[in-house]
């Protein structure tokens, strides 16, 4: 049981057990009432900085914030598909379900990262910690997944690209 997992692979499923919740939280508390749930502690980064430097009316801030709601939830959909491949263990072993991991992290990691960007801007020190603390979990699983070597053929089996359909 021990061999089936690799390190970047548990690492991964750690990052969805938080970010699922969180995330889905987040955006949610947005599609429910946009203008709120923009000013919500995981979002008020955004807020303020559109509010303060930007200068949007008050449409365009409802559809900024409904575009972090779409780009949270897509973070979550790839998750949430990297859990779905890592409950497979032939998935697992072959190391198929990276891509989504690997896509998720890319999202997400671009968007905290621009969060404590806007958090430094505004000021919002609670929120700068936040933003980085999720920066650095999902730069951590980046780096992870670089340095583990990839992962090996099982013994018998035979590559997809040299299967005949």
């Amino acid at each position: 049981m021990s061999g089936n997992w690799r390190i970047s692979t548990f690492n991964g499923a750690l990052l969805a057990a938080y970010f699922i919740p969180a995330w889905t939280i987040a955006a949610f508390k947005i599609i429910l009432s946009p203008i709120h749930g923009l000013y919500e502690r995981p979002n008020i980064s955004l807020a303020l900085f559109v509010s303060d430097h930007l200068q949007l009316s008050g449409m365009a801030t409802v559809r900024v914030a409904l575009l972090l709601a779409l780009g949270r939830m897509t973070v979550v959909a790839f998750l949430a598909v990297f859990l779905v491949f890592t409950a497979r263990a032939s998935f697992r072993k072959a190391g198929g379900c990276d891509e989504a991991l690997g896509m998720a992290l890319a999202i997400g990691s671009v968007m905290s990262f621009i969060g404590v960007v806007m958090a430094s801007q505004a000021g919002e020190s609670a929120a700068l910690r936040l933003h980085a603390a999720e920066f650095l979990m999902m730069l951590g699983t980046v780096i992870v997944m670089m340095i583990e070597r990839p992962a090996q053929p099982q013994d018998g089996a035979v590559p997809l690209s040299l299967q005949q359909s």
